[in-house]
């Protein structure tokens, strides 16, 4: 392929060939297709007419323009052989102009945290679900919503990456200016906890639309789709698409055959199931591998942890604490007011405890020799007492033998295992949630006798809620960090006393008036 018309960006008057690359862009945006050296002269301003004129030459030489002889102003033989021309942007020069624009859009993009795309992505995981609960589902509808969920998604992906990557940059380049760092920093902080609460609490329904779309919340969308018989709900609507793009297809490349119309569908195919793959790895975890949404929560919990640690170094400087550079700064002074060489080395060994080395490595009966008689760190060496060195150490300089590396390990069997821990911890913690919910007690006097799981998640949740209290009186509501379990507390008098049984032994307090409520399955009730 030809990258020719690419040779403008690199060239010694790089600039001028992009604004006049840019008057045929701004000319074609207006419907205008054909530009005479005059008018693009008028569009750059002050630049000469004769240097607008060589410069339009060489952009026709790289292939970006195209020239029409201008017979129209042609009034005598003198202008004929003149040879006056009129330009026009060719397709080539088009595409370098958009993707130079692309890059320019990208280098400058800040991204955002798009909490309203969470909400429209639920809302189209919604209608996916109702759409595919019907009878027949209409294909036009189908395309639609999954196109847009595509957008939606690609959108909020891309630009929380983009935001993500200018944050870090942020940080590295706002240390120099106190005062604008700390104002950043209030208003990046509020910005980042208001998504992750929407991302939090958005997490868990998407997630169950996603499985309850595919059909089968316990399994792969691979392992239900492939049973005999039973597609997943969510595969017939990527079918149904993958189908209606086929009759879009223009003339000439939507194949007769019927062996060339099953690679077309195959790869339309391919294509939505990737969108719908890409969308369940954001939101549901995989063996061996977090969802994305789980990693964007921890990258932003270590932005704000970094901004944080920032302020704390920013107010050490502010109170007059030293610093490395402020140390090195005092340790210089005290050289220049050393008296002489014997108070500078003094000076040294002191400050950096760099003495010199006796010794490589010693043996047993080296060291219980020293113990016996220690010899002072200050013993030169010509009077210190010898050692004994292996002779191979002596001939290679090393003690390890020579020979070939070590062989790689394979930790898939770790991996498998801690995968496998994984999904019981998982499994045993959602158990503890539909232990605690499903009792239903209207105080901590009647939960009965917990097991170990119940009983620890209870503790979080009560220590939870004890945190946010107003008061000892007072009510409180508070939610878990992973949005899933919502607990209402409301203490019923100082007198009143409640004792949990575990197989640990008993837990006796003040008793409370208990709500918990399970927010991901109420979600998924009233969002379809």
């Amino acid at each position: 392929m030809d990258y020719t018309p690419f040779s403008y960006v690199t060239a010694e008057k790089a600039d001028l060939y992009r604004q006049v690359m840019r008057a045929f862009v701004e000319a074609k945006s207006h419907f205008l297709v054909h530009l005479r050296p005059e008018d693009v002269q008028q569009q750059l301003g002050a630049t000469e007419l004769a240097t607008v004129q060589a410069a339009l030459t060489q952009l026709v030489t790289w292939g970006n323009l195209d020239a029409e002889r201008d017979n129209a102003r042609v009034t005598s033989v003198e202008d004929y052989y003149r040879a006056l021309y009129v330009y026009q942007i060719t397709r080539q020069g088009e595409a370098v102009e958009a993707a130079l624009t692309t890059y320019d859009q990208e280098l400058g993009r800040r991204g955002a945290l798009q909490s309203v795309a969470l909400e429209d992505i639920r809302a189209r995981l919604r209608a996916l679900l109702l759409l595919a609960r019907s009878e027949a589902p209409d294909a036009t509808q189908s395309q639609l919503l999954l196109r847009d969920l595509a957008g939606v998604f690609s959108d909020l992906a891309e630009n929380a990456r983009a935001f993500m990557t200018g944050l870090n940059r942020s940080l590295e380049s706002q240390d120099s200016d106190a005062d604008a760092f700390l104002l950043y920093k209030e208003r990046v902080i509020g910005y980042i906890e208001r998504f992750l609460g929407d991302l939090t609490t958005a997490s868990g329904e998407i997630a169950e639309l996603i499985r309850a779309l595919e059909g089968d919340g316990n399994k792969d969308s691979k392992d239900s789709k492939d049973r005999k018989g039973d597609e997943a709900p969510v595969d017939r609507l990527l079918r149904q698409a993958a189908e209606r793009e086929l009759a879009d297809l223009a003339p000439g490349e939507s194949p007769d055959d019927g062996e060339e119309r099953a690679r077309a569908f195959a790869e339309a195919w391919r294509r939505w199931h990737g969108h719908w793959d890409g969308l369940r790895a954001w939101f549901l975890d995989r063996p061996g591998r977090q969802a994305q949404a789980r990693l964007l929560r921890s990258s932003a919990r270590r932005a704000v942890t970094q901004l944080l640690e920032m302020v704390a170094r920013l107010n050490e400087r502010r109170m007059a604490r030293s610093d490395r550079s402020a140390d090195f700064r005092t340790l210089a002074r005290w050289f220049l007011e050393c008296q002489d060489d014997g108070e500078a080395h003094r000076l040294w060994r002191t400050a950096f405890g760099l003495t010199p080395a006796r010794h490589l490595v010693i043996d047993a009966e080296t060291s219980e020799r020293w113990q016996e008689e220690p010899v002072p760190a200050s013993t030169p060496w010509a009077e210190a007492p010898g050692m004994q060195v292996q002779p191979r150490l002596r001939a290679t300089g090393s003690y390890q033998k020579a020979g070939p590396p070590p062989k790689l390990q394979s930790r898939a069997r770790e991996r498998e295992l801690l995968a496998r821990q994984l999904a019981e911890e998982a499994h045993a913690a959602r158990a503890a949630r539909r232990q605690l919910v499903t009792r239903g007690a209207e105080r901590l006097s009647e939960l009965g006798e917990l097991d170990d799981g119940a009983f620890r998640l209870l503790l979080n949740l009560l220590g939870d809620a004890l945190a946010a209290s107003q008061g000892d009186d007072a009510p409180v509501t508070t939610t878990t960090a992973d949005g899933g379990l919502r607990i209402t507390l409301s203490p019923l008098g100082p007198e009143s006393s409640a004792t949990i049984s575990t197989a640990a032994g008993d837990l006796t307090g003040r008793d409370y008036r208990l709500e918990i409520l399970d927010l991901e399955e109420s979600a998924l009730e009233e969002g379809p």
